[in-house]
């Protein structure tokens, strides 16, 4: 892949200022990238988002494949702000939750589409051990420890690096995480690459390695909403999971692996997201569990298919990892944490490893040591019918 000159330039210290008029980031706003051809347009474009409360410089990326879908990232948690896609009227809807500007983003408290690491989703009570040493981290979940801790991935400024190639523009966002770092071991070096592929595929390519044993279970957590507004109770979803993680009520995975059939976990045929919410237990009422994804482990298979019969809308997800985390946006509670959204506004699909996992000996392991290299690949492909 050929690195593109604005946006390596950028990066090297020379600010390049495009004629790229900002529009009002909400869900389903149109697209604002104009673009006279496709040929003679550069397939991502770097411009100024305005400076972090600490005074950090953040950097807005726009990308837009050759069908006309536009994303658009910022190096501020290696975040989505945006991903524009076609309903069947061919008409661009931005189909994630988002913030008007960083501000917004710094203060959203519910990860809005950021990177998450060093370990998404949820660890009992903070504590794991590796050999004989035992660690305690941020309790920032109630008693467990949540996405990474007080000051996770999606809080942190990465680099970002742009390349086009015949598959599409792509974004690899790095990021040296610090032995201590959230009291986690070792330096981990980690780099994900975002693609928007010319086959209308969101891809999303997680690297890392370290110089001591540690625990490492990164995600991407985009908030969908493929209607670009309204809730998402109406959403049609199939996931490709014949189990899911029964939980306690802090989050924390029973251990058990139980199936789906006959509960209100059951997705295995095409189900309306909210069909069951009467059926279900626990404050506030909704999903947040972790299913496990049929196949084989490692290899790139079907995970989850959405639907929104309104705009025609649909998404099919697949991935290398065992699990995906499905929830149905429980706590937006239309503050200023959560971005001004109210109750099920979007849905998180979350592909990873099992919550807890470094307590489950059960589970797939999620320790990474020296010399080994962790790897996950997540492919979202959209369609309008």
């Amino acid at each position: 892949m050929k690195p593109l000159i604005l946006a390596t330039c950028f990066l090297m210290g020379c600010l390049f200022m495009v004629n790229v008029k900002s529009q009002p980031n909400q869900v389903g706003s149109a697209g604002s990238l104009q673009a006279a051809s496709s040929e003679s347009s550069p397939a991502i474009v770097a411009e100024p988002y305005g400076k972090t409360k600490s005074g950090e410089q953040v950097t807005l990326f726009t990308m837009k494949n050759k069908n006309g879908l536009v994303l658009k990232m910022i190096d501020y948690g290696a975040t989505v702000v945006s991903l524009e896609t076609p309903d069947r009227q061919g008409k661009l809807g931005n189909i994630v939750l988002t913030c008007p500007n960083i501000t917004g983003f710094e203060d959203c408290t519910m990860y809005f589409n950021g990177t998450v690491g060093r370990f998404c989703n949820r660890i009992a009570k903070g504590k794991f051990s590796i050999g004989d040493k035992s660690y305690q981290l941020a309790t920032n979940n109630g008693t467990n420890h949540l996405h990474g801790g007080v000051k996770g991935y999606d809080k942190v400024m990465w680099k970002a690096e742009t390349s086009d190639s015949d598959a599409g523009p792509a974004i690899t966002f790095k990021y040296l995480s610090k032995d201590g770092e959230e009291n986690y071991p070792g330096n981990l070096e980690i780099q994900v690459t975002y693609t928007l592929s010319h086959a209308d595929e969101f891809i999303v390519e997680f690297r890392a390695t370290t110089d001591a044993a540690t625990h490492v279970n990164l995600t991407n957590h985009n908030y969908w909403n493929l209607a670009g507004k309204g809730t998402i109770q109406d959403h049609e979803l199939r996931l490709a999971a014949a189990k899911y993680l029964p939980v306690d009520d802090t989050g924390i995975p029973t251990g058990e692996l139980a199936p789906v059939a006959n509960t209100p976990f059951d997705f295995n045929q095409p189900s309306v997201i909210g069909s069951r919410f009467d059926q279900l237990q626990g404050t506030p009422i909704g999903y947040d569990h972790c299913y496990v994804v049929d196949g084989t482990i490692g290899t790139l298979r079907m995970a989850a298919v959405v639907k929104d019969k309104s705009t025609g809308r649909s998404m099919e997800i697949h991935t290398t990892e065992p699990g995906i985390q499905f929830y149905t946006g429980n706590f937006l509670d239309g503050t200023v944490a959560s971005g001004n959204y109210p109750q099920y506004s979007a849905f998180c699909l979350e592909t990873q490893h099992f919550p807890d996992a470094p307590n489950q000996p059960k589970f797939p392991t999620t320790l990474l040591k020296p010399g080994e290299k962790y790897f996950h690949k997540t492919v979202h492909k959209f369609k309008a019918e």
